[in-house]
C-alpha cells in the first residue's frame, strides 16, 4: 500500500506538488494521470526517496521507502529506463542490481524470461531500442519480486505486443494482492487496466475514484436518435436539464436522460424511432474534461496556424 498525506514539493518558488494526499490499496492496479508538468513524476520520485518532500510525507507497506532494510523486495519501480550503463549487458546490469539484495542469478534468469529479453541479454545496452529499454527497467522492478509496482510511463516505445504484455503482467500481480501504481498517457490503454484512477493537475489531485465512477461522472451518457419526426421529438425532450443537438436531418443526440426515458415519451406520443442508442463517454472524454484548466502547455493545430489559409505551414509543424 501506497499512503501521501499532504505530500508538497517546492522547487523555489515553483510548486511542483501542492498538498496531494490519496492511497494506493492492495490489490488494484491504479493509474496516476495528469497532463505535462502535473506533478506525476515527482510524486513517484518522492514515493521512493529520490526527491525529499519540502512538506508531507509518504509510506509505501507502512514506511517511508528509505526505512525498509530490503527496498528491492518491497518496491519495484520504472521511473527512468535510461538510468543503465550502456556498456553493460542486460544480463550484467540485473546481476550487479541484484548483487545489492543478495538475489540469486536464478531470479536474474527467470525476469529476462519474463520480460521478453533472450534474445538481447548478451548485447550492451546501449544498442537497445526504446521498446528493449522498457522491457529492461521493468525486468528491474520485477526484480526482487516486490509487494509494491511503481511503473512511470511503461508501455512507452513498445509495439502492440509489449503493450498487451504490460497489461497482462501489472493485471495478473494485482491480482495476488500486490499493490501497483502505474501512469500512462495512453487513455484507451488505462481504461483497459487500471481499477481505480488517480487525476493530478497543476500539482493538486483532481479526481480519486474508480475508472467507472469518474467516466460516468466527469463525461456522462449521450443517447443517440433517428427518427423522421425528430423536431417533434425535440420539442417533447426539452427541459432545464437536458441538451439536444443535431449534425444532420433525423439525428439527434440527447444528453442529461436515459434512452429508457427517451423511448419512453417517444412511444406515447406515436413518435417513430429508428435508432435509440446509449453512448457512455470514453475515460479520455472525462480525462479531457477534468484537465481542461490544468494543461499548462497547450499546442496549436495546423488548421489553427495564421499560416495555414496561405498553404505554408511548416510540415513539421503540421506533424
Amino acid at each position: 500500500m501506497i499512503e501521501a498525506t499532504n505530500l508538497t514539493k517546492k522547487y523555489g518558488q515553483k510548486v511542483a506538488v501542492d498538498g496531494v494526499s490519496f492511497t494506493v490499496q492492495p490489490g488494484k492496479v491504479t493509474g496516476f494521470l495528469g497532463p505535462n508538468g502535473a506533478g506525476k513524476s515527482t510524486t513517484m520520485r518522492m514515493i521512493v526517496g529520490l526527491d525529499r518532500p519540502t512538506h508531507g510525507h509518504v509510506t509505501v507497506n507502512g514506511r517511508p521507502y528509505a526505512q525498509h532494510r530490503s527496498p528491492l523486495t518491497e518496491v519495484g519501480a520504472l521511473l527512468e529506463a535510461k538510468a543503465v550503463h550502456t556498456g553493460r549487458s542486460a544480463t550484467n546490469h540485473l546481476r550487479a542490481v541484484a548483487a545489492t539484495h543478495g538475489i540469486e542469478r536464478k531470479r536474474v534468469d527467470e525476469v529476462i524470461e519474463m520480460t521478453g529479453l533472450q534474445t538481447v541479454a548478451r548485447k550492451r545496452v546501449g544498442g537497445f531500442s526504446l521498446g528493449m529499454g522498457q522491457r529492461l527497467g521493468i525486468a528491474v522492478a520485477l526484480l526482487g519480486d516486490p509487494r509494491t509496482l511503481i511503473l512511470d510511463e511503461p508501455v512507452n516505445g513498445l509495439d502492440p505486443e509489449g503493450v498487451l504484455w504490460v497489461r497482462t503482467l501489472v493485471r495478473y500481480l494485482a491480482s495476488e494482492g500486490r499493490t501497483v501504481f502505474i501512469s500512462s498517457h495512453l487513455m484507451s490503454e488505462m481504461a483497459l487496466t487500471a481499477d481505480n484512477v488517480i487525476v493530478i493537475g497543476r500539482g493538486r489531485i483532481i479526481a480519486d475514484a474508480s475508472v467507472t465512477d469518474i467516466v460516468a461522472r466527469s463525461a456522462g451518457t449521450t443517447v443517440v436518435v433517428r427518427s423522421p419526426q425528430a423536431t417533434q421529438l425535440v420539442e417533447l425532450m426539452r427541459g432545464p436539464a437536458v441538451t439536444v443537438t443535431s449534425s444532420e436531418p433525423g439525428l439527434l443526440e440527447i444528453t442529461g436522460t436515459t434512452a429508457e426515458a427517451i423511448g419512453e415519451a417517444a412511444a406515447a406520443a406515436q413518435i417513430v424511432l429508428h435508432e435509440l442508442t446509449p453512448v457512455k463517454g470514453s475515460l479520455e472524454d472525462a480525462y479531457m474534461s477534468l484537465t481542461a484548466d490544468s494543461i499548462e502547455y497547450h499546442s496549436t493545430s495546423a488548421a489553427e496556424h495564421p499560416l495555414a489559409a496561405a498553404g505554408t505551414v511548416p510540415q513539421e509543424q503540421a506533424r
